[in-house]
């Protein structure tokens, strides 16, 4: 499928059903699957051939999906999980063990926040939190000589930062470590990491890929262009033998696989965070209209965005499609189509405001939740980010008075006719 064009690929790619066979993806809605003799069990279990006995470590629908999210982002494997916030932490643990190092952006997903600083930190991975617009030499400065992964998202949530990813990837490859990419707002429709030097990409599927706010799950994908045995010292979990599968060197024996069949075989296996089949099969479904809808989020949310940039009783508005914002031109450079269709804004009085202005709104919706079909709210002090502490917050770019709106697909002046409702309603005195 690598020579078709990307909204091909969101309908043709992953399941290929020959003579006979259903034409849509089938749930395969099966734990176990059968053998004729022990051997060729076996030898599924020796990872000397390739096949599916438990759902827990691979499914037939699973696997179509996740070889669909691969192809979109121009990988060479992929693996779905329950969760997006599961695909970060395999994405990590995969490479990283007590003792290791890591560097994180700083204004990454609350949650992602509170996994890497402090869960990890509790399995002796520590972190350490970087300001995105730093430069590439004080971004050097924060490696140390057991640092093992770059993490970051292509846009932050909710502080929309736009990444410089080429900046980070060079700070990486610099010094021998690997570039993980949160892809989830813009997907690949918008943005594509691997042209840009990141090595692996993850995802919420939970969000745009999903697109109705029906299923969670993640996923992880590899570029396949880290050089694991160039850097073997760093990685030896890859690099050398496997104790628990009989000796098996990852990188020799699965080449450009390897990183994905020691997720598969070794962390899935052993905590289990697998994606349920009739979730991928709904996944799949909302992959198919990907390239239709995000480019209706986006057209949507830049003229939410200019309207909210010229009300009199809005403070600001962050959202990279506008010209003065801040990420204009990494935006135009990283996502000329286009970025996604969450836009923060605050309001002149603050927080309470804020608040008060979200508890007007009639059509659009409060829920933990962003980016789908349905224009919906929320402000992450109160909510997501509701743990942090106030240096926190500011340090992950969440400010108190900071409005989440994650722009739906409906028709634009009734989520602009909601919006005015909502503000003539509230007082900024």
């Amino acid at each position: 499928m690598s020579n078709y064009q990307i909204e091909t690929k969101c309908i043709q790619s992953g399941w290929h059903p020959g003579k006979g066979e259903p034409r849509v993806l089938p749930i395969y809605q099966s734990t176990t699957f059968k053998y004729d003799t022990s051997e060729q069990m076996g030898r599924l279990f020796d990872l000397e051939d390739s096949g599916y006995f438990y759902t827990r470590l691979q499914n037939p629908t699973n696997d179509a999906v996740a070889e669909k999210i691969c192809e979109l982002e121009g990988g060479v494997a992929a693996m779905l999980t329950s969760s997006g916030q599961a695909a970060n932490y395999y994405a990590i643990f995969n490479i990283c063990e007590a003792g290791d190092h890591m560097i994180c952006s700083s204004t990454v997903y609350g949650g992602t926040f509170n996994l890497f600083g402090a869960t990890l930190k509790k399995q002796g991975i520590s972190c350490t939190f970087v300001d995105p617009d730093a430069s590439l030499e004080e971004l050097s400065q924060a490696f140390l000589p057991n640092t093992k992964a770059v993490f970051a998202e292509s846009i932050a949530n909710p502080a929309l930062v736009v990444l410089d990813i080429e900046k980070f990837a060079k700070a990486a490859h610099d010094h021998g470590v690997l570039l993980i990419v949160d892809n989830t707002f813009p997907t690949p429709i918008n943005c594509r990491p691997f042209e840009w030097g990141a090595d692996i990409v993850t995802h919420s599927t939970t969000k745009y890929m999903d697109g109705h706010a029906m299923c969670v799950g993640g996923c992880i994908v590899d570029s396949g262009n880290f050089d694991w045995n160039q850097h073997a010292e760093k990685y030896p979990g890859l690099t050398q033998p496997d104790p628990t599968y009989h000796g098996i060197v990852y990188t020799e024996k699965f080449g450009k696989g390897a990183y994905i069949t020691k997720a598969t075989a070794q962390i899935m296996r052993d905590l289990g965070s697998i994606q349920s089949p009739q979730n991928a099969f709904l996944l799949n479904v909302g992959l198919e209209t990907l390239h239709l809808r995000v480019p209706r989020h986006c057209e949507n949310a830049r003229e939410v965005a200019e309207f909210l940039n010229g009300h009199e009783k809005v403070a600001w508005v962050n959202f990279a499609g506008l010209k003065d914002n801040k990420y204009y031109d990494l935006a135009k450079k990283y996502m000329p189509n286009g970025t996604c269709g969450v836009i923060s804004f605050g309001l002149k009085g603050g927080r309470k405001v804020s608040v008060d202005f979200m508890d007007r709104l009639n059509m659009i919706a409060i829920v933990t939740h962003v980016a789908d079909a349905r224009t919906c709210v929320l402000h992450p002090a109160s909510h997501t980010h509701r743990q942090m502490t106030d240096e926190q917050l500011v340090e992950a770019g969440v400010a108190p008075d900071l409005i989440r709106l994650s722009v739906g697909i409906e028709n634009v002046q009734d989520i602009l006719e909601d919006l005015a409702q909502a503000l003539e309603g509230v007082d900024n005195d």
